[in-house]
């Protein structure tokens, strides 16, 4: 497949007759990397597929005020980063006869998970991961897994850099202080 820009698709999309090739872009070069973002924050596949198909309509209906002051790329980011904490939100509202909070849950939806493909080990650090304040889950997971530079999360998350490292750095230390006791 030809290597489309971001510049691209948004002429696509601003041209009535090739708008439909602009999603078809979208879907075909950013939807892994969507996918996989949303998955770490909800855990489970069906959620996460819940959650793209509403981040991909938000997309759709924002692309046409998109001021490109930033790259599309952290401008869909930080929709799906929204969308996927809105729905955690809307999921631990709906959950009121639980004690646990929506961590707890997701970690026991995350071993029983048959999508989970990892080994013990694995799930272990999952577990560390899911006990982390959510934005230095978020933050961990950007960093960590999607080796994102910390100026690209400061635009999705509109955090400064020092404070996305601080947040990285506190959530390291934690997940080896549970790893090395659990």
């Amino acid at each position: 497949m030809v290597k489309i820009t971001d510049s691209e698709i948004l002429l696509l999309y601003k041209d009535e007759s090739t708008r439909n090739q602009a999603l078809t872009h979208i879907i075909t070069i950013y939807q892994q990397k969507l996918y996989w973002h949303i998955r770490k924050i909800v855990i489970q596949h069906d959620d996460a597929d819940d959650v793209l198909q509403n981040t991909y309509i938000k997309i759709w209906r924002g692309l046409e005020n998109f001021k490109e002051e930033s790259q599309l790329y952290t401008w869909m980011y930080r929709i799906a980063t929204n969308e996927a904490l809105t729905f955690l939100r809307q999921k631990e509202k709906k959950n009121t006869t639980s004690i646990h909070p929506i961590e707890h849950t997701l970690s026991k939806s995350l071993e029983s998970d048959v999508y989970f493909k990892g080994d013990e080990i694995q799930l272990k650090l999952q577990q560390a991961i899911l006990l982390l304040p959510e934005k230095q889950r978020i933050v961990f997971n950007m960093r960590y897994f999607d080796e994102m530079p910390y100026e690209e999360m400061s635009q999705i998350l509109d955090t400064s850099v020092g404070a996305l490292k601080a947040s990285y750095h506190l959530a390291a230390k934690k997940i080896e202080e549970f790893l090395t006791k659990n």
